[in-house]
């Protein structure tokens, strides 16, 4: 493991993670359904987490040229069963704020995929591979859950609006 790499990799990494919780915040603050903005605080919580676990990978490596073992044997909570509704689909307008978050979010969310999918392909400590791999399933999780809330939308804009083809 390079030590300026893995450095360099995790500061990129909590940038797009302090990003996130960002704008999820932003979101959050400005969702005018309860269930909207539960849903956009659940995103901040995660991405705190994500902050969080690169924080204290940043310091191990920082302080001892090493990875803390990741401890991240688990498989990433699904933020879905927790928050994904029809109501939260209902209350957020296609041409919304809301959509328009939803939508710039999953682009966020697949440069992260990328960024830690890349990183654990060329690492080759054992922690450091199992650390980006999990971190890279955990925001294909976020971009799921973001892509049925879109597809979602979408089609309740078809219906309202008679779009279908058949």
């Amino acid at each position: 493991m390079s030590d300026e790499k893995t450095l360099e990799i995790l500061k990129s990494a909590l940038l797009l993670e302090i990003r996130g919780k960002a704008f999820y915040q932003k979101a959050a603050e400005t969702a005018k359904n309860d269930s909207v903005k539960q849903f956009f605080e659940a995103m901040v919580a995660e991405e705190e987490s994500h902050v969080k676990l690169l924080s204290e990978q940043f310091k191990a490596v920082k302080a001892k040229g090493k990875l803390i073992p990741p401890g991240v044997t688990a498989s990433p909570e699904n933020v879905a069963d927790k928050v994904l509704s029809n109501e939260l689909k209902k209350h957020i307008q296609a041409a919304g704020f809301e959509a328009a978050a939803i939508s710039a979010a999953m682009g966020m969310e697949e440069r992260a995929i990328k960024l830690y999918a890349a990183r654990a392909a060329e690492a080759s400590d054992t922690n450091e591979k199992q650390l980006y791999r999990w971190l890279a399933d955990w925001e294909t999780n976020h971009l799921e859950l973001l892509a049925e809330l879109d597809r979602g939308i979408t089609e309740a804009v078809w219906n309202d609006n008679s779009f279908w083809p058949f």
